[in-house]
């Protein structure tokens, strides 16, 4: 009886991309479309912001614990994962060094992503328009380079990002470790909802800013998974 081919052969040889993962991020894409195109981002602001403002924009627990706690939290287990490259530890022992490696990049990729955009943006926060006391008219984060009147740089929601940006781990974790890919990506994706969740009260983003920073997020860490599938399957030939 022939011997089985050993793990690395058999991913190599693995399709490059999961079709489940492609339609999820197209479906995702037309959903949170729907959302923008609906119109809602205003109408869930103004749950938490006035005419006179957003009463919860110098809340203390939100500043101190859920926009800067978090941040610096994030970046601590950014620092562990690099350590994990080289020193593996838990989960990161089940997986080969490329993998590990893929992890790490895809959580500096999805980082890169939206700062990169939000730096470009001309989207102004909601506590800068002037429906909420700032002095900015609402725009559609869409048309790219008309600028609003207020401070711009607000979309995508960077913040929100400290919890996506660890998304694109799934795929990192997938193929080796399923269950425990599960639960890293509901952990990211509840993460990133709740530090979205604690910016839209502040009045600093708009729901689909959270919305679109977890697709970015999600894409990226697809997008690397397909590329790094393809190099592997090409080294195999």
């Amino acid at each position: 009886m022939p011997s089985c081919p050993p793990a690395s052969f058999a991913d190599t040889r693995a399709p490059l991309y999961n079709r489940r993962w492609l339609l999820a991020t197209v479906l995702s894409f037309v959903l949170i479309a729907l959302w923008d195109a609906g119109g809602q981002d205003l109408a869930l602001a103004q749950l938490w912001g006035t005419a006179q403002g957003f009463a919860l924009r110098d809340d203390h627990f939100l500043v101190t614990y859920m926009h800067q706690g978090m941040r610096n939290l994030g970046w601590v287990v950014v620092l562990a994962l690099s350590l994990g490259v080289w020193l593996p530890f838990g989960v990161l022992r089940q997986l080969p060094t490329a993998r590990r490696v893929q992890l790490l990049v895809s959580i500096l990729a999805s980082l890169a992503v939206v700062a990169i955009l939000k730096r470009s943006s001309a989207t102004s926060c909601p506590w800068d328009l002037s429906v909420f006391g700032g002095v900015a008219e609402y725009v559609s984060h869409w048309r790219w380079g008309l600028h609003d009147g207020g401070a711009g740089h607000c979309f995508p929601a960077g913040h929100a990002a400290a919890g996506f940006s660890f998304v694109g781990g799934y795929f990192a974790l997938a193929r080796d470790t399923p269950r425990a890919a599960r639960w890293w990506l509901a952990v990211a994706l509840v993460m990133g909802l709740l530090l979205g969740l604690g910016q839209q009260m502040r009045g600093a983003h708009y729901m689909s800013h959270t919305l679109w920073t977890a697709w970015l997020c999600w894409t990226a860490g697809l997008a690397i998974d397909m590329g790094m599938a393809r190099r592997r399957s090409q080294a195999a030939d």
